[in-house]
C-alpha cells in the first residue's frame, strides 16, 4: 500500500476545519443581517427600543436580536445585526445601566468565533505556506521522487531484469576480449593471482571510433562478470550546481563501496575528464571539480582496491594526462574498426536470426564493407531486412544487400528528382571519367559500381572498392586516388570544353590530399621529410581550430607551389588517359545513360570488349522495362558527386 502524502492529508483537514467553521454560518444562511455603518446608528436604534437582546463579543463587536414589531416586512421580522466597535469595560458597563430594558450580555465570544479568529490570524497563512512549500518541493523532485537529490549518483545498477550480454554475443575482436576476460577472471578468482603479487588494474580505458563496439564489450564485461555493475555516462555527472558533480561522484563510490566487489562503467568518458585548465571558468569550473574528485576517488589517500573502473571513449587525446597515469586507469584497450575476417563474423551474428537467400555469401559481402564498423554492419543488415520487407519478399537477397551497402555509403536514392537531357550527358562523362581512369590506374582500386542515379547529396557516384584492409598508403597510391578523383573534372573540360559545379567534392579532397602529403607526410622532394605546421585548438570545445605556424613566409610559398604542382600532375595525368581512351568513356556514357547503374563486372566487360556481357543485357532490359514511369518534376540543381573510399589511416 502506498504512503499518504502529506500533502493531501493537511487539505483534508483544512476541509473539515472550515466546514466545522461555516457550519453555524450555513444554519443562519436565512436569517437577515444588518450592518451599522456607525456605531451611532446602533446607538439610535437602541435608544428608540428596537432592539430586544445585545451581546458585547470580546469588546470588538456586537451582535443581537431586533425586536418582532421593530420593523414593518416579515423579512425583518427576526434580524442579526453587527457593528464593529471599541468597547471596554467602563463603556460596557454604561451601556448595560443606561438601557436596563435591553438584556445585554458581554462575551469572549463562542469557539467558532475563536477559532475563526485563530484561523485567519495564524493557522491559515501556515498552512498556505506549508502547501506552497510541498508543491514547490514536487516540482523539485527528481526521477527518483526525493527533492534536493542533485547531489546523489545518477548511476543504474545492473539487474538481473536486464537483457544479459557475454562476450559469445561479441563478434570478433579476440584480443579485447582477452584483455577484458582477465578483469573478469580476477573478480571470480582473485586469489589466484594475489598469491603471485599481482594486482589488477584499477581502470580500464576502451577506445576507438565511434560505432566499434565499446559500449557493447562492457555490457559483456558486466554479464559475464556476475559482480555489481553501475554504469553511467559521463554527462550525467556535470551539473549547473556547483560542486554537485563531485558530490555525486563521491556518492557513486560510496555506493559501490557497498557491493564490493564492484565495476563502474564510463561511457563518453571525455564529457568529465577533459584537460583541466581547458575550460571556460578556469581552475573554477564545475567540470573540472567533478574531475578532481573522480581522480581522488580512483586512486588517492584512500583508495577503492576492489572498485575497478571501466570507461570508454573516442577522444582520449583531449584527456587529462592525470587521468591516464598508471594507477588510475592502467590499461588502454584500443578497440578498431573490423577487419575482413571480423566482418564477416559480425555478419553473420547479426544475419543469424534473418532469412538470408542461399546465394548470399557473407564472406563476399565482408570484403566489400572496408572501414565499416560493428555499427555499420548492423545497420547494413537491418537495412537490407527493410528493403525486403518492402519489396514482400520472403528473403534477404544480395540485391538487397548492394542496396543496403550503397545506402549507408551514399544515402537513400532520390527518385523524385528528374534533371535535363543535358545535365544528366554530362553527369554520365563525369562519372565514366572516375570508373575509366579508376580502371586505368595499374593497381588501383577497383571500381565496385558507377552510377547516375541520385543518392543522398549526390547526383551520381562511383565506388572504389580496395582489394583488401590497408593501413598504411604508398605516395604513389595517393597520387593514384588524386588522378582517379580529378577524372571527372578533366571529362568535362575534354568532352564539353567546359566545366561544372559537380566537381566541388572532388576538388576538397584532392586538395587536401595534397596538403597532406607535402606537410604532414613529407612526400615532397622539394620540401623533404619535414612536418610544417602544429594543430592546435581548445581542448575544452574538442575541435583543431587553429593551425601554428611555424615555418617562414618562403616556405608556406613553397609549400602552396608544391601543392599546386602534385595537383596539376594529377589533372594532366587524367587528362591523358582520358585522351587516349576517348572510345572506351564514349561506351561506357553511352550504357550509363541507358542503363544508370553499371557493376564492376559490366565496365570491366565494357573496356574489355566494348559491349555488356551477354548474361547481363537480358536482367539490365528486364529491369529497365519493369521500372516504373516517371512523372514530370522540377529540375533541380545539380550536386557535387561523391566518390565513396576508405579514410585514409594514420601512417607512423
Amino acid at each position: 500500500m502506498n504512503k499518504h502524502n502529506p500533502l493531501v492529508t493537511i487539505l483534508v483537514i483544512a476541509a473539515i476545519v472550515a466546514a466545522f467553521v461555516m457550519i453555524p454560518k450555513l444554519s443562519n444562511q436565512v436569517q437577515t443581517v444588518k450592518k451599522y455603518e456607525h456605531y451611532t446608528d446602533f446607538l439610535a436604534d437602541l435608544a428608540a427600543g428596537r432592539i430586544e437582546t445585545a451581546t458585547v463579543i470580546n469588546g470588538k463587536r456586537v451582535e443581537g436580536d431586533f425586536r418582532s414589531d421593530a420593523f414593518s416586512g416579515a423579512e425583518q421580522s427576526f434580524t442579526i445585526y453587527e457593528v464593529e466597535a471599541n468597547l471596554d469595560a467602563q463603556t460596557t458597563a454604561k451601556l448595560i445601566d443606561d438601557h436596563p430594558k435591553v438584556k445585554i450580555a458581554v462575551s469572549g465570544g463562542s469557539w467558532t468565533d475563536n477559532l475563526l479568529r485563530l484561523l485567519g490570524t495564524f493557522i491559515v497563512p501556515v498552512i498556505i505556506l506549508l502547501v506552497f512549500w510541498l508543491f514547490i518541493m514536487r516540482q523539485m523532485r527528481g526521477a527518483g521522487g526525493q527533492a534536493f537529490n542533485f547531489g546523489r549518483s545518477q548511476a543504474k545498477l545492473l539487474s538481473e531484469n536486464m537483457r544479459q550480454v557475454t562476450f559469445d554475443d561479441v563478434a570478433g575482436m579476440g584480443e579485447v576480449k582477452e584483455e577484458l576476460e582477465e578483469i573478469v577472471e580476477f573478480l571470480k578468482e582473485p586469489e589466484r593471482f594475489r598469491k603471485l603479487g599481482a594486482t589488477i588494474p584499477h581502470g580500464v580505458l576502451l577506445v576507438g571510433p565511434p560505432g566499434c563496439g565499446k559500449t557493447l564489450l562492457a555490457r559483456a564485461v558486466a554479464g559475464q562478470a556476475g559482480v555489481a555493475f553501475f554504469f553511467l555516462s559521463g554527462a550525467d555527472f556535470v551539473e549547473m550546481f556547483v560542486g554537485v558533480g563531485a558530490s555525486r561522484v563521491r556518492d557513486l563510490f560510496k555506493e559501490a563501496k557497498q557491493h564490493l566487489p564492484a565495476i563502474i562503467f564510463i561511457d563518453e568518458l571525455d564529457a568529465v575528464g577533459r584537460l583541466r585548465g581547458a575550460g571556460l571558468g578556469g581552475g573554477h569550473d564545475e567540470r573540472e571539480q567533478t574531475l578532481n574528485a573522480l581522480l581522488v576517488e580512483m586512486d588517492g589517500f584512500d583508495p577503492n582496491a576492489d572498485i575497478i573502473i571501466l570507461a570508454a571513449t573516442n577522444r582520449p587525446d583531449i584527456l587529462d594526462p592525470a587521468l591516464l597515469r598508471p594507477g588510475r586507469f592502467d590499461r588502454q584497450v584500443v578497440v578498431p574498426n573490423p577487419d575482413v575476417r571480423e566482418r564477416e563474423q559480425i555478419l553473420e551474428l547479426y544475419a543469424k536470426d534473418k532469412p538470408i537467400a542461399e546465394g548470399v555469401k557473407l564472406s563476399v559481402l565482408a570484403k566489400r564493407t572496408p572501414g565499416f564498423s560493428g555499427a555499420d554492419l548492423e545497420n547494413l543488415v537491418n537495412e537490407a531486412a527493410l528493403l525486403s520487407g518492402r519489396r514482400r519478399l520472403e528473403q534477404i537477397t544480395i540485391a538487397e544487400f548492394d542496396e543496403a551497402v550503397e545506402r549507408v555509403l551514399a544515402g537513400p536514392e532520390r527518385k523524385s528528382r528528374v534533371i535535363s537531357d543535358e545535365q544528366r550527358k554530362v553527369l554520365a562523362y563525369h562519372e565514366g571519367g572516375h570508373a575509366l581512369v579508376g580502371s586505368m590506374l595499374p593497381g588501383f582500386d577497383k571500381t565496385y559500381k558507377v552510377t547516375i542515379l541520385q543518392r543522398g547529396m549526390a547526383m551520381g557516384y562511383t565506388i572504389n572498392l580496395p582489394k583488401e584492409d590497408r593501413y598504411m598508403v604508398f605516395s604513389n597510391e595517393l597520387r593514384d586516388r588524386m588522378t582517379q578523383a580529378l577524372a571527372g573534372r578533366a571529362a568535362e573540360a575534354l568532352v564539353f570544353d567546359d566545366i561544372t559545379t559537380g566537381a566541388a567534392n572532388d576538388l576538397e579532397r584532392v586538395s587536401e590530399m595534397a596538403r597532406q602529403m607535402v606537410t604532414e607526410y613529407g612526400m615532397s622532394a622539394e620540401l623533404g621529410p619535414i612536418t610544417y605546421g602544429r594543430k592546435s585548438g581548445a581542448v575544452f570545445l574538442g575541435k583543431e581550430l587553429v593551425e601554428e605556424r611555424n615555418y617562414s613566409e618562403e616556405a608556406a610559398r613553397n609549400i602552396d607551389q608544391e601543392v599546386r604542382r602534385l595537383v596539376d600532375e594529377a589533372y594532366n595525368r587524367a587528362t591523358e588517359i582520358i585522351q587516349e581512351h576517348r572510345d572506351k568513356l564514349d561506351v561506357l556514357v553511352e550504357a550509363l545513360l541507358e542503363y544508370e547503374s553499371l557493376t564492376m563486372e559490366q565496365v570491366e566487360s565494357l573496356l574489355e570488349r566494348g559491349e555488356l556481357p551477354e548474361k547481363d543485357e537480358a536482367k539490365i532490359e528486364a529491369a529497365v522495362e519493369s521500372a516504373e514511369p516517371e512523372t514530370e518534376r522540377a529540375e533541380a540543381e545539380p550536386s557535387p558527386g561523391v566518390v565513396p573510399e576508405q579514410p585514409l589511416p594514420e601512417v607512423s
